[in-house]
């Protein structure tokens, strides 16, 4: 039991990482119907973004420092992420808006191995595990039998108050009510006074934002970075976002968590242990396919005679 709960605990830390990325999948799909395939890259880019601030801005005298430290990670974190997806949307996929969907998709597909390669480029040793600071507090939490790292805490706190808060923004807001405007038709919503533009590019921003602020706690929760973490969890983002329901917010969170416990109980108790978590991973994945196209939580599409 301590086994299994233990486990569960695992799961929970991964798929608060997964569901942050996922976020920004739906969201771009909601509006554009794009599948960005670089948005991985952006939680890639804003972990190293975060660790650049930590070895080349903050001075050793309050690296020590957690609540100093940290926050000007993700603040670094957020900024790289969101600067990347910004132009990725002006320059890469803005004047492919109009063209037919596979030339956007092979253009997010070069713009995922782009951004690879300007990491590995441009920061030292890149394409090794880079260690990464545990910047926040050193400490395991005890609940029962079942051991956490106040990181791991921290990771899931996070990603569920994220959460939460955007879908009360997207809610409530009235560019929330403007994203789901254009989400639903827009150019209606372009003769209702609601700028497509903008509302595109605030998308990417909110995206890039919860990347960033994943790839820093990811990074100090497993203290070490690669510039290839963000293809394997961007294809898990990607995942979970198709398992709920490509298009919904609570369908991309729940499909993460689901999907990190899939890899974590999958990898301990089915057959073939971690060396098949991803099989079985794309078979639950296949399953809810084929008797659910829509995934979990997502809308069956209404086809207009």
């Amino acid at each position: 039991m301590t086994t299994l709960l233990q486990q569960i605990a695992n799961g929970l830390v991964l798929g608060a990482t997964i569901g942050l990325i996922a976020l920004g999948y739906t969201m771009v799909y909601g509006i554009i119907q794009l599948i960005n395939f670089a948005h991985g890259e952006v939680f890639m880019v804003g972990a190293f973004g975060g660790l650049a601030v930590y070895r080349w801005v903050l001075p050793e005298s309050v690296r020590g420092d957690w609540y100093i430290s940290l926050p000007a990670m993700l603040l670094g974190g957020v900024v790289v992420a969101v600067v990347i997806a910004v132009l990725m949307e002006r320059f890469a996929y803005r004047p492919l808006r109009n063209a037919p969907r596979l030339a956007p998709l092979i253009t997010a597909l070069g713009v995922s191995v782009a951004l690879q390669e300007a990491i590995r480029l441009w920061f030292p040793d890149a394409d090794a595990a880079q260690p990464f600071p545990r910047v926040f507090i050193e400490a395991q939490i005890k609940i029962g039998d079942v051991e956490i790292s106040a990181s791991g805490l921290l990771l899931i706190a996070v990603s569920v108050v994220l959460s939460v808060l955007l879908q009360t923004y997207i809610s409530r807001s009235r560019m929330g009510r403007a994203m789901r405007a254009t989400s639903q038709d827009r150019d209606t919503a372009r003769l209702m006074g609601v700028n497509p533009d903008r509302v595109i590019v605030l998308t990417f921003v909110l995206g890039a934002a919860l990347a960033g602020i994943a790839g820093v706690l990811y990074g100090s929760f497993i203290t070490n970075v690669d510039n290839s973490i963000g293809f394997q969890n961007g294809i898990f983002a990607f995942t979970a976002a198709v398992l709920g329901g490509i298009g919904s917010l609570r369908g991309a969170v729940i499909g993460a968590f689901i999907i990190g416990l899939i890899k974590t109980l999958g990898g301990q108790y089915l057959p073939g242990g971690t060396q098949y978590d991803y099989v079985w991973i794309f078979v639950v994945l296949i399953l809810v396919l084929v008797f659910r196209p829509q995934g979990l939580f997502g809308e069956a599409e209404r086809v207009r005679a």
